[in-house]
């Protein structure tokens, strides 16, 4: 009988992705679903990135690149962040992965082992729990609580640190909550890290570009006091509409660089090369394509706020970033994956149930308002005759 390492056996996976499936069975099956499960933006990537693509392949850039990237799009990295965070940082110290979580399996393969401890947000993207109990390390996590509106507090991450720790994981604007940590908040957390000088921080900036309500995001790359043990994470998915084109990129400190390099190296060789010129075209090229596409989920916002908190039971305080609601169901009655899995199997609906983002999920669903607002106002419709008329599970 074949046998895997134990390590196997304490990996998760990401629930979004088999809601999706399940609702893409049931669609096939004649069943009309609208799906505010997945992160995805329902636009298209924008025309200029798509013929940059084209232009490239045409060009015949088919072959490997290096592990760490093409040289013009690590410089176009460093250009877009010093537009969007006036900090310098070396196209020397960018790397090319193909998609966010390469960065995240990273930093927790380098920082996560038995008898370590990572902390990580809760409710917050699965794979960062995932990936620690892979490593045997402990995942600890860090309370993202509602009354805080969904943003980290300082005091209470800095409370669970110990000689033990090794890694915090930090993101904002987040997923599943939508919460921004406020500017007052992160410096506190960057003054209390001068305490812990061998605890290292991934900062997850997937959902930078995304804010509200006069909200501004504040990365953690401002901080020249963490740079020496800071992984800075970002892409193209969300801010570019580019999902499926797997392109993603990390700021590392030097004593950590060269590890990153060699596990691109020992795990997916390098990015596509046509990906990588396209996203050059993404960060050099016209941005009123993210402005248009951050104006209209902000519309949707609205409307998807306004409409759970007019549910039976249900209410929302408006996400201040990325495009994810997280209502608070407790007055319902119902468990969140069970009212999650009855909306989609009757209702039509797919949501994800908030244990899905960890202990501190339950009472809350996630909501993505990456759809139409069509189709968000129709879901809505069908959760509020399905909560008036069917009795908790």
């Amino acid at each position: 009988m074949l046998q895997v390492v134990p390590a196997f056996s304490r990996i998760g996976e990401e629930n979004a992705f088999a809601v999706l499936a399940r609702a893409q069975a049931l669609a096939a099956q004649g069943r009309d679903v609208i799906n505010l499960g997945i992160g995805q933006p329902d636009m298209p990537t924008p025309a200029h990135v798509v013929e940059a693509g084209i232009k490239a392949l045409r060009d015949g850039h088919h072959g490997y690149t290096p592990a760490v990237g093409i040289p013009p799009l690590r410089e176009a990295v460093a250009r877009d962040i010093h537009r969007r965070h006036g900090v310098e940082v070396s196209p020397e110290s960018v790397m090319i992965v193909p998609g966010g979580k390469v960065t995240m399996f990273m930093a927790i393969l380098m920082f996560g082992a038995p008898g370590t401890e990572i902390l990580y947000p809760d409710p917050g993207f699965p794979i960062y729990r995932s990936m620690i109990e892979f490593t045997g390390a402990k995942p600890v996590p860090v309370p993202i609580r509602e009354e805080n509106g969904f943003a980290f507090s300082a005091t209470e991450t800095l409370a669970l640190i110990t000689p033990k720790t090794r890694l915090l994981i930090v993101n904002s604007p987040a997923n599943p909550t939508g919460g921004v940590t406020p500017k007052a908040e992160i410096d506190a957390l960057v003054k209390g890290l001068a305490e812990h000088p061998d605890v290292a921080v991934l900062s997850d900036e997937i959902y930078g570009t995304m804010t509200y309500d006069g909200e501004t995001h504040h990365s953690l790359l401002k901080y020249p006091e963490i740079r020496d043990r800071l992984v800075y994470l970002d892409g193209a998915s969300k801010t570019y509409a580019m999902t499926g084109w797997r392109l993603g990129w990390s700021v590392w400190p030097k004593p950590l660089y060269d590890a990153a390099r060699k596990l691109a190296v020992n795990a997916h060789s390098c990015v596509n090369a046509a990906t990588q010129w396209a996203g050059i075209a993404a960060l050099d090229g016209p941005q009123d394509c993210v402005t248009e596409m951050v104006a209209e989920f902000d519309r949707r916002r609205t409307i998807v706020v306004d409409g759970l908190n007019a549910l039976p039971g249900v209410s929302c305080i408006a996400p201040k970033g990325a495009f994810y609601a997280f209502p608070n169901i407790s007055r319902t009655g119902w468990k969140a994956k069970a009212l999650a899995s009855a909306l989609l199997e009757e209702a039509g609906v797919a949501v994800i149930g908030g244990p899905d983002f960890g202990v501190h999920g339950e009472g809350y669903i996630r909501l993505s308002y990456a759809n139409s607002a069509e189709n968000i106002r129709r879901a809505l419709d069908r959760m509020g005759t399905f909560l008036s008329e069917q009795k908790p599970a």
